[in-house]
């Protein structure tokens, strides 16, 4: 596990998925067999790694990524590093014939991604990259839906995400100085549509095209250090997608905005037999017989209780996190060769829509997407 010394990879990774694997008692499969994890944990800084180590009862630990490669018991290898630095690793671990696992995005642009994606078919490993709200459960609410045909015609959909993150330096920003600057990888762009499209294609229908226009409303921050400087990479992004279909998404991304809704990612979805607005955790519903008649006369108070028309979606009683359900799956599909359709691919698809929405915001004008083939 490369790069777990990191908040996301340190927390969602290690202690609420491997961690509580082992805690379960591992993965039964059947009678008399487990899948059982066992970390090593690979970084740059042995403090740390020793730290972490410590806190979860792990012995294994190493700066020496070459070595852990080398390890023949080692059979699969993970990536949560900064962007930069994870297309190294994954090359050298399809190199050594591990089966490879990673954060988003996959790397840094689309034409490195697909070399990886190329390596990893050439040398036959099983791979695959993290797709994490897929399984969340106001996510997964919205997918059951959407299977049992509940909204009849899908006619749009409508998502907004974000929340305030300071400049700085009092309070501190919630997010490292680096997402704010494009030398460095940064911007809004690049780290949420790689999310925008698994959601989209895995929900809706295959994204077709796309419309953006990216802006950096805070043109200077602080960095952890308390030093000025000037943001060079967006903070926001409003686009619109072509879907399958003849469905429209909008999704507006911003880390300048103040959220009045229950939760900092909501997606509204209109069908022409009901609506459903689903956040990380929690989905309500308004079917068509339910629907209030509304009519529009703006000099008279509004005499409908909008929101209570709306019907709570009951839990599915799973009650593990989304990263930990992923990561069970993949384990499944290494160990036991059960299916795992979100391969090193779909990664690059992510970062195939960041790039286009680039290109899309400085040409002013809406790009198709083609088809990605390895």
């Amino acid at each position: 596990m490369n790069g777990v010394t990191g908040r996301m990879g340190a927390h969602q990774h290690l202690e609420s998925s491997i961690v509580a694997i082992r805690e379960q008692g591992g993965i039964v499969l059947g009678p008399g067999e487990v899948i059982w994890p066992e970390p090593v944990l690979v970084g740059r800084d042995a403090g740390r790694l020793r730290a972490l180590g410590e806190r979860f009862g792990l012995s294994r630990w190493t700066t020496d990524l070459g070595a852990a490669l080398a390890d023949p018991a080692c059979q699969i290898y993970f990536d949560a590093q900064t962007t930069g630095l994870r297309a190294a690793g994954l090359r050298a671990a399809i190199d050594a014939g591990k089966a490879v696992y990673c954060e988003k995005p996959v790397t840094h642009d689309l034409s490195s991604a697909m070399e990886v994606v190329a390596q990893a078919e050439r040398r036959g490993v099983k791979h695959g990259v993290v797709q994490d709200k897929l399984f969340l459960p106001g996510l997964r609410k919205l997918a059951r839906l959407i299977a049992d045909g509940f909204f009849g015609r899908i006619l749009s959909v409508r998502g907004e995400f974000g929340y305030w993150v300071f400049e700085g330096p009092e309070p501190p920003a919630q997010r490292p100085s680096w997402n704010y600057r494009r030398e460095d990888g940064g911007g809004i762009v690049i780290d949420m549509f790689c999310h925008w499209r698994y959601l989209l294609d895995n929900l809706f229908g295959p994204v077709q095209s796309v419309f953006a226009l990216e802006a950096v409303h805070v043109p200077e921050r602080w960095d952890e250090q308390s030093h000025r400087y000037t943001a060079t990479a967006d903070d926001a992004a409003y686009a619109v997608f072509e879907l399958a279909d003849g469905v429209v998404a909008q999704i507006n991304s911003s880390w300048c905005t103040r959220p009045d809704r229950d939760e900092l990612f909501e997606l509204h979805v209109d069908g022409t037999a009901g609506s459903a607005v689903a956040g990380l955790r929690d989905c309500r519903v308004q079917p068509r017989g339910a629907s209030p008649v509304a009519r529009w006369n703006p000099d008279a108070p509004n005499s409908l209780a909008l929101r209570s028309a709306w019907l709570n979606v009951p839990d599915d009683g799973v009650n593990a996190g989304g990263f930990k359900l992923q990561w069970e799956r993949f384990l499944r599909h290494v160990v036991a060769d059960e299916p795992f359709p979100w391969g090193l691919l779909e990664g690059a698809k992510g970062l195939q829509l960041a790039e286009l929405a680039h290109q899309s915001s400085v040409q002013r004008r809406m790009l198709e997407i083609p088809a990605l083939t390895t």
